[in-house]
C-alpha cells in the first residue's frame, strides 16, 4: 500500500491516542538538528493532520500524526530540533526523556545531505539509545545542487543500520522510507549499530557500574548509555528515572559510592572532563563516517580548519566573543548608515507627497491619514527594518551555501553549554 491520501488523511488521523497508549499502533520518533527537513517530512508523511501538545512537565511542543502502511498504523512523533541529547536544554531533555520512556518501537533520524558530517552526531547519540533506528538522508536535491553526493550504501554498511535518501519538499523516498522501516520493524531481532569507540578509560569505567545497572534498569534503558550519562554527571536523568521507573540513582548508595570509585579513577587516569572526552569521541565517529558516506574531497577541509578554530581552547571563545560583537555591531551600529540613507530618501518623498495634497487642495484629515499616518509609520519601518534584515539575510545564506551556519550554531551551542546557556537561542537572536 503506498502512501495515498487515504493512507495519510483524515481518516488516518481521526482518533490521536497519547503515545505509547495504543498498542495497535507502531510509534515511531523523528528526529533531527534544526532546519533539516524533519517537519517537512513529518507533514508529508501525516497528510498535515497532526495533533501538537506540550511534553508534560515541559513548555516544548511534540507533534504527533498518523500514517498507514502495508496495513499497519504507524504514530509518528515529531520530536523537537536538537543538536545532541546531552540534556543541556529543555528541547534535548524531550528528545530523550520520548527516546528512552515514550514508548517509541523504532525512531528515524532524519539528516541534511548538504552538511551530513554535522548531522552524523546525533545519529550516533541515538543509536546508542535506539538501535531499531532508520537514518533518512534529507534534502538530496539540495546536494545535487551543489555537487554533493552520498553513498547511502556505504554509509548503511558502516553504521550498521538502514540509510534511504529524501527530497520531502518534493515528496521523493518517502515511500522508500516506510518500506525500511516497517522491515526493520518486522525484524526480530534489532541491528547491532557500530558503537562509538570512546577511550578506554571510559569504557572500562562504564563496564565497572554494568553489574549494578542491569538490575536497577531492568533492561528498560541500554547499561552503557545510562553508565555514561552517569559517569558524566547528567543532572536531569536521576529525576527522569525517579519518574519513569521509580527508581533514583541519587538516592542509591551502593552505585553512588561505585560512581565516585569510577570518577577517581577517571581523574587518576588524567580524564578530568569526561563531557569533553564523549563529545569528541562522537565528533569524531561522525567524521569517520562522513568519510565513508561521501567522496573524497567532499568532506570541505575548510570546514573542519574553521572547527578546530573554533573550538580550540586558545582561540574558541575569542572567536566566538569576536561573531558576537559583529552581530551586535551591525545590529546596533553598522545598520545605521544605510538606514538613515533610506530614512532621508522615504522622507524626501513624504514632503513631494505633501507638496501634491496642497496643490490638489486635498482636505487636512485625508492628508494626515494617508501621509503622515499611513506612509510615514511605513518608511519608519521599512527604515529601521530593511537595513539589518537586506544584510542578514544574504550573509546567513552564504553562510549556509556554504555549510558554515550549521557549523557555527552547533559549535555556539557547544560553547554556549559549557556556561550553561543556550547558544542556538543566542544566534537565533
Amino acid at each position: 500500500m503506498g502512501l495515498t491520501r487515504a493512507a495519510t488523511g483524515a481518516g488516518a488521523a481521526a482518533v490521536l491516542q497519547p503515545v505509547g497508549i495504543d498498542g495497535a499502533e507502531r510509534v515511531v520518533a523523528l528526529a533531527g538538528n534544526p532546519n533539516v527537513g524533519k517537519s517537512t517530512l513529518f507533514n508529508a508523511l501525516t497528510g498535515l493532520r497532526q495533533h501538537t501538545g506540550n511534553w508534560p512537565g515541559k513548555t516544548v511542543a511534540v507533534a504527533q500524526g498518523r500514517c498507514q502502511w502495508n496495513g499497519r498504523s504507524y504514530t509518528l512523533v515529531d520530536l523537537p530540533g536538537t543538536y545532541s541529547l546531552l540534556a543541556h536544554s529543555a528541547e534535548e531533555e524531550v528528545a530523550r526523556d520520548f527516546l528512552c520512556f515514550g514508548g517509541a518501537q523504532g525512531a528515524v533520524v532524519v539528516c541534511d545531505a548538504t552538511c551530513l558530517e554535522r548531522n552524523l552526531n546525533l545519529v550516533f547519540q541515538t543509536l546508542e539509545l535506539e538501535p531499531r533506528t532508520v537514518v533518512c538522508v534529507n534534502l538530496l536535491d539540495e546536494a545535487a545542487r551543489k555537487h554533493i553526493t552520498v553513498d547511502l550504501e556505504a554509509l548503511s554498511a558502516y553504521l550498521g543500520v538502514p540509510v534511504v535518501g529524501s527530497s520531502a519538499g518534493r515528496e521523493e523516498g518517502l515511500e522508500d522510507l516506510m518500506e525500511a522501516l516497517d522491515h526493520l520493524l518486522d525484524g526480530k531481532e534489532p541491528p547491532k549499530p557500530r558503537p562509538v569507540c570512546y577511550p578506554p578509560q571510559v569504557e572500562f569505567a562504564a563496564a565497572s557500574l554494568k553489574p549494578l545497572l542491569e538490575s536497577r534498569l531492568q533492561g528498560k534503558l541500554p547499561v552503557r548509555w545510562a553508565a555514561l550519562r552517569l559517569l558524566e554527571g547528567d543532572p536531569t536523568l536521576p529525576s527522569s528515572l525517579a519518574r519513569q521507573i521509580g527508581w533514583d540513582p541519587e538516592e542509591d548508595q551502593e552505585l553512588q559510592a561505585a560512581l565516585t570509585g569510577a570518577r577517581e579513577l577517571l581523574a587518576h587516569s588524567g580524564i578530568t572532563d569526561l563531557s569533553d572526552q564523549l563529545a569528541a569521541s562522537l565528533v569524531h565517529a561522525a567524521h569517520q563516517a562522513a568519510q565513508e558516506a561521501l567522496p573524497q574531497g567532499v568532506a570541505a577541509a575548510g570546514g573542519e580548519r574553521l572547527d578546530r578554530l573554533l573550538t580550540a581552547r586558545a582561540t574558541g571563545i575569542p572567536a566566538m566573543l569576536l561573531l558576537l560583537a559583529a552581530v551586535l555591531w551591525l545590529t546596533i551600529e553598522g545598520a545605521n548608515y544605510p538606514s538613515q540613507m533610506l530614512s532621508d530618501g522615504l522622507f524626501w518623498i513624504q514632503d513631494r507627497l505633501t507638496d501634491l495634497f496642497v496643490w490638489l487642495n486635498a482636505p487636512e484629515w485625508l492628508h494626515g491619514a494617508l501621509v503622515l499616518g499611513v506612509y510615514r509609520v511605513l518608511a519608519w519601518v521599512i527604515s529601521v527594518m530593511l537595513p539589518p534584515m537586506a544584510i542578514f539575510f544574504p550573509l546567513f545564506t552564504l553562510l549556509e551555501d556554504f555549510g558554515y551556519l550549521p557549523r557555527v550554531a552547533f559549535l555556539l551551542d557547544h560553547a554556549f553549554q559549557k556556561a550553561k546557556a543556550c547558544g542556538k537561542q543566542a544566534l537565533t537572536m
